[in-house]
Formats: structure tokens, C-alpha cells, sequence
């Protein structure tokens, strides 16, 4: 196996555009051509399925986010888990979003849980916490080597709230960038042949001066940028922290959910065929975007 970080940039170029399809159940959003009645979770199934169909090929990544599925119990986990080797057999990466943080073996025991092989996710990343500080995330950053995976550390993130933390700030800068700093001597562990790191950052597209900043902290870290679409981000917005290559912008996936997931025409689809044709159309639109701001 090649090392994450060329994995991911490749299929990046391989799709033209740093899409990231996000992968968050909810089940009232569901449509109701997808229900079955009385099974909820059946119907959740149904429709992740037909929606990593349709992301093979038309996004990088998929990004689920385990604890939509985790509401469902152990079935709800296990669906979860048998949607990361249907996208990874499709040729997908898949960042599970679980956000864990913790210390000694109870982090190696959430290691191995998203990057073992089954009953394990054999996930290619895992998004973690870093507020118990390095030595939390040691043994995820080990785990992510030995195996060939990346670890995705929260930094800057897209939400409103973020500014209660993060933006604390001392003499020498805010929390976020503090984060930054006590990374950057760990990414070269995780480089792999294309000069990008799988030692990656969330740097929410709701801050694009943060995210400059963070580049220059972490020039060769790939990032993963939320916020863009329904959080009201553009997608100048979301590529301001990637580099610019010959290639254009890049240095890593842009992630969009509910614009994916659930785009109005989708929500008023009558079949699978118009409910497909939308979710497409929400998908040529974003990578259409997201090219161009890339090449801007």
C-alpha cells in the first residue's frame, strides 16, 4: 500500500476537483421513496448505499460520520462499517469522522478500531481531538504510520462556536495556531512521495484568513476543509488554505454533506431515477465549482 498522502492527492487529481462527499445520515431527511416500514434503519441502509454509488467516481473521499450511525446502536455501527468497505471496495478513500481523543491504550484501542481490518473499519483516516494534547495523539499518529493511514487533527473548525476555544490567545496566538505549531515537527512522519502529508488538519472554509495561516504553519499537511455549501462558505472560501502547484490550488479535500445528501429537487423526487438525477446534478455542481476556484 502507498503511503495515505499520495493516495488521497492522487485521487484528488484523478476526479479534477478536491471533493470530499460527506456521509451523514439523517433519517428524516431521508426521502420517503427510500422508507420501509417500520425499519428505519433499513431505510438509512438503502439510502447510503444508492448514495456512495453515485460518489464512486464523483468525489475523492467519503467522510461518514460515525456517530449519525452510532444512534442506531450496534446495527447502526455496523451499517457504518459496511458502508466504509462498500466505498473502499468502489476505490473511494474514506475519513471516518468519529473525532476521538484519549490516552495510552484507550486511544490504540480507537486506533485499531478505524484502521484494523474487519470486524474493524480498515478506514484510511480518522479525525481525532487534539485537547489532551500530543501525547493523545501518539498513539494514533504510531497506529496511522504503521499502517499507512492518516490521522485528520481538528484545528480550526467550521462551526460558530469554534471562536470559544480556539481563538483563545496568549502572547504568541490563539489556540488554533498553537495546535499548528505542536504538529508541525510530527508531519514529516506521516510524508509520502508527492511532498504531502497524511498528517492532515480540519480548517473550516468559514475562515479563510485562519486557513492562510495555517498553510504557512503547515506547508505540507493536507487539510480538510468544511463549511463549504450549507454552512455558507464558498469555494474561494475553501480552497484559500491549499498551495498553489503547477497543478493549480491543492493540498486537500473540500467536504460537502447536506448540499450533497439532500438537495432540494432530491428531497422532492417521486423516484429513484429523479432523485438520482438530482443528487448528480448537486455533485457535477460542486466539483464544477471547486474546479474553478482551484484554477482561479
Amino acid at each position: 500500500m502507498t503511503a495515505f498522502a499520495d493516495r488521497l492527492i492522487d485521487a484528488v487529481r484523478r476526479n479534477g476537483a478536491p471533493l470530499c462527499a460527506g456521509l451523514d445520515p439523517f433519517p428524516d431527511k431521508i426521502p420517503a421513496l427510500f422508507a420501509r416500514k417500520g425499519d428505519a434503519l433499513a431505510a438509512v441502509a438503502d439510502f447510503c448505499a444508492a448514495y456512495i454509488e453515485i460518489a464512486a467516481g464523483r468525489a475523492a473521499c467519503l467522510k461518514p460520520q460515525l456517530g449519525l450511525f452510532e444512534r442506531f446502536g450496534p446495527d447502526g455501527y455496523a451499517l457504518a462499517r459496511d458502508m466504509t468497505r462498500s466505498a473502499r471496495a468502489r476505490g473511494m478513500i474514506v475519513l471516518l469522522d468519529a473525532k476521538r481523543g484519549d490516552i495510552g491504550t484507550t486511544a490504540e484501542g480507537y486506533a485499531a478500531a478505524a484502521f484494523d481490518p474487519h470486524p474493524a473499519f480498515d478506514a484510511d483516516a480518522l479525525t481525532v481531538n487534539p485537547y489532551l494534547g500530543w501525547d493523545s495523539l501518539e498513539p494514533f499518529a504510531a497506529a496511522a504510520v504503521a499502517r499507512e493511514r492518516g490521522l485528520i487533527v481538528l484545528a480550526r473548525t467550521s462551526n460558530p462556536g469554534a471562536a470559544d476555544v480556539q481563538d483563545i490567545a496568549d502572547a504568541t496566538g490563539p489556540v488554533w495556531a498553537h495546535v499548528a505549531a505542536m504538529l508541525a515537527p510530527h508531519a514529516p512522519r506521516l510524508a509520502g512521495a508527492s511532498g504531502w502529508s497524511g498528517l492532515m488538519v480540519v480548517a473550516g472554509a468559514t475562515w479563510p484568513q485562519e486557513a492562510v495561516r495555517l498553510r504557512a504553519a503547515l506547508p505540507t499537511s493536507l487539510f480538510l476543509v468544511p463549511g463549504y455549501g450549507a454552512q455558507g462558505a464558498s469555494a474561494i472560501d475553501a480552497v484559500a488554505g491549499f498551495a498553489q502547484t503547477p497543478q493549480g490550488r491543492e493540498g486537500g479535500v473540500v467536504s460537502a454533506s447536506r448540499a450533497l445528501l439532500y438537495p432540494d429537487a432530491a428531497q422532492r423526487a417521486v423516484n429513484l431515477q429523479s432523485w438520482r438525477e438530482a443528487v448528480i446534478a448537486a455533485f457535477d455542481g460542486a466539483n464544477a465549482e471547486l474546479r474553478a476556484a482551484c484554477r482561479a
